[in-house]
């Protein structure tokens, strides 16, 4: 699928891996509608992309709100080829601390935003890619989400967040399969340590130290490198069904 003229929805699109894709998808000729929980700004989008561009208030926890914001987007543009969702959080926290056991509320708050949030996108994304025409090879449109190599070597204190990537890791293939025959693909990229607002609080020795475990390059991932792959996805209608690492061969040790 060429992303010119097309219709792409991206969560999480305020900021990070979400504005980044914006970008490069607006670059290339795409409709773009940002969902996020909070306005998304504009003001660094050029005019021609502004006329291409809408911005959705949603929190993707809330069904009905994600219902509404496709709604919004189907009326601006009048279809959707694709999803890139973006939208999630991390959370720290060992099983037992200092203070005592892991929260419950915290751990669940996780699930909610990274799993259950990822469901909600997907659901109402393939519900309305159904109605839309289809193009090369039957296709209709492609779903691409975000999981993150802690699905599979989280470390120690990240049992919350490991938990939900691994969900979301774990939905793509059975997805991929059932919404096959709807023309629909279902990839995901699973990213390693990326230069975005969730690591901004840390230390400059901590990010540092984040990227030299890196082997090559051995620094942090920029989110232009995360947009890139996902047109990537977008253009290459044989990868469906698949986790992506992109970690440059970074294997998370425990701690």
């Amino acid at each position: 699928m060429q992303l010119a003229r097309q219709t792409f929805v991206v969560t999480g699109g305020a900021s990070g891996l979400g504005a980044a894709v914006a970008k490069d998808f607006l670059a290339a000729g795409a409709n773009v509608a940002l969902l996020d929980r909070q306005p998304c700004d504009l003001g660094g989008f050029s005019p021609i992309d502004q006329a291409l561009c809408h911005s959705l208030l949603a929190d993707v926890t809330q069904f009905d709100q994600v219902v509404s914001a496709f709604d919004q987007a189907l009326a601006r543009f009048g279809s959707i080829q694709g999803v890139v969702h973006c939208a999630g959080v991390i959370h720290a926290e060992k099983i037992l601390g200092k203070s005592g056991p892991h929260d419950a509320a915290a751990f669940a708050k996780v699930l909610q935003i990274n799993l259950i949030g990822t469901f909600h996108v997907l659901t109402v994304a393939a519900t309305r890619m159904t109605s839309s025409p289809p193009q090369v090879d039957d296709e209709r449109g492609v779903i691409i989400l975000t999981s993150s190599i802690a699905a599979s070597e989280g470390q120690i204190g990240q049992i919350a967040y490991a938990a939900s990537k691994a969900g979301v890791a774990g939905l793509t293939l059975p997805a991929a399969r059932e919404l096959a025959r709807h023309g629909i693909r279902v990839v995901t990229i699973a990213p390693g340590v990326f230069d975005t607002h969730m690591l901004a609080g840390l230390r400059d020795d901590a990010r540092d130290s984040l990227a030299t475990q890196v082997p090559f390059p051995r620094r942090l991932g920029q989110p232009a490198e995360f947009a890139a792959l996902a047109r990537h996805i977008v253009e290459n209608a044989l990868l469906n069904g698949c986790v992506i690492r992109l970690d440059g061969g970074l294997r998370m040790s425990a701690q």
